[in-house]
């Protein structure tokens, strides 16, 4: 019976509960979707790249360092040259190298120019190695491997032929279509910026850029594919490059010596720590927003209890009724908890199913553009815990106009409207 004329009660008040719902939803919604979005962004950083001990590249900032060589997000401020390349990768120390050349792009996905090595010792996730879907690594110069994303969006099969362009923008206007490679591999998904990738040799950069000069072609000099195979297809500089190493006890030795190479102004840093620092950056921000969605929730409680407040007036008459029927003071006070507890249980469920929808919706676009796959299920362990906290508070709050009607109907007796 209780529950039937707290459904009842919030029936005959639908608009105002139905706009209570919604603010408390819209807080809901807020509030787990920035926890949910950074808890995914963390762990998809983090899976992105596994089992390297540093990263090495021109001298800037380290973020930037590391967004532009793991996560293709940004551009290099410089190139390193071959020489300081080859010169650490001789190092004692060092085990296996992974270069990197970063610049081209074919329909908004990144080129990345590196050496079989990347198929041999490229680590994500818990130290998984990428595998092949279809395919093979590339062998030839014209070859090129791609990441699965990149296969499936714009239906790339084995075998196809393809056209890179200058520069990495979405649209370009500047095509290496007389120097198309073919499709030789596909990799299996990785959930990381390489789904995202088209790799291809280092020597299949130099060849698409040998008749090119500071990024524009030599006017009047025009080089085929087939003469480009005859000339000198050596590096000159790279991008960046990954450094495994046999003793992980040498990585702050072989970090301060290249720090201080004194041929090249380089840079080493390690992936976990810069990952720390970008999430040290980000702490404000998440904090700002998290305290922006408890304000929400807060003023949508606030109001649930206002509007509470200003209908036991209103509802006088039906607390008359009540008692006079034998209803006891205690089943007043229960009332009104169990209508706030039904609005908030409703706020919730609604706020929840509008972040899954919106997981849903971003999830595809998000991966896109970033990499990073993000699950769109937001129910978690910690998502009941802000809930049944939400819930906790709104029943704590509730006591005021509960109490109210508790002590309204202990001396109310029915009486004629005036």
């Amino acid at each position: 019976m209780l529950y039937k004329l707290a459904w009842q009660s919030l029936l005959h008040r639908r608009t105002t509960a139905l706009l209570t719902i919604f603010s408390i939803a819209i807080g809901m919604m807020i509030m787990l979707s920035i926890h949910h979005i950074q808890q995914q962004t963390k762990q998809g950083f983090t899976n992105t790249l596994s089992d390297t001990d540093l990263i090495v590249g021109a001298r800037s900032g380290p973020i930037n360092l590391l967004l532009y060589s793991v996560f293709r997000i940004g551009s290099a401020s410089n190139n390193i040259s071959w020489d300081s390349y080859k010169t650490i990768k001789r190092h004692k120390n060092v085990r296996w190298t992974i270069p990197l050349s970063l610049g081209d792009s074919h329909q908004g996905y990144r080129v990345i120019g590196t050496s079989e090595d990347y198929f041999t010792y490229y680590r994500y996730g818990q130290k998984q190695a990428l595998a092949f879907s279809q395919g093979q690594p590339f062998s030839g110069v014209y070859d090129a491997v791609l990441g699965a994303e990149v296969a499936k969006k714009l239906g790339y099969t084995l075998d196809q032929k393809i056209v890179l362009s200058h520069g990495v923008a979405k649209v370009s206007f500047t095509h290496h279509d007389d120097k198309p490679f073919t499709v030789v591999g596909i990799l299996a998904p990785t959930g990381t910026p390489v789904d995202q990738s088209i790799h291809i040799s280092l020597a299949g950069i130099e060849a698409i850029h040998i008749d090119w000069q500071r990024g524009v072609p030599i006017s009047g000099l025009t080089i085929s594919a087939e003469e480009a195979l005859t000339k000198d297809l050596t590096p000159k500089n790279i991008t960046a490059f990954l450094v495994g190493l046999d003793n992980k006890m040498m990585t702050f030795r072989l970090q301060r010596a290249i720090n201080d190479y004194s041929k090249e102004a380089l840079m080493a840093v390690l992936p976990g720590v810069v990952l720390s620092e970008l999430w040290q950056i980000m702490g404000g921000v998440e904090k700002a927003l998290a305290f922006i969605a408890l304000l929400v929730i807060v003023a949508s409680l606030l109001g649930m209890i206002t509007m509470m407040l200003s209908t036991l007036q209103q509802r006088q008459r039906e607390l008359a009724v009540l008692r006079a029927i034998g209803a006891p003071p205690w089943f007043m006070f229960c009332l009104i908890q169990l209508e706030v507890l039904l609005l908030t249980l409703a706020g919730l469920i609604a706020g929840t199913l509008l972040l899954w929808m919106g997981m849903i919706i971003a999830q595809p676009i998000i991966q896109d553009h970033y990499g990073l796959l993000i699950e769109s299920n937001p129910i978690s362990y910690t998502h009941l815990l802000y809930g049944g906290g939400i819930l906790g508070t709104a029943l704590l709050m509730a006591c005021i106009p509960a109490f109210a009607a508790y002590r309204q109907s202990l001396g109310q007796g029915l009486t004629a409207r005036a």
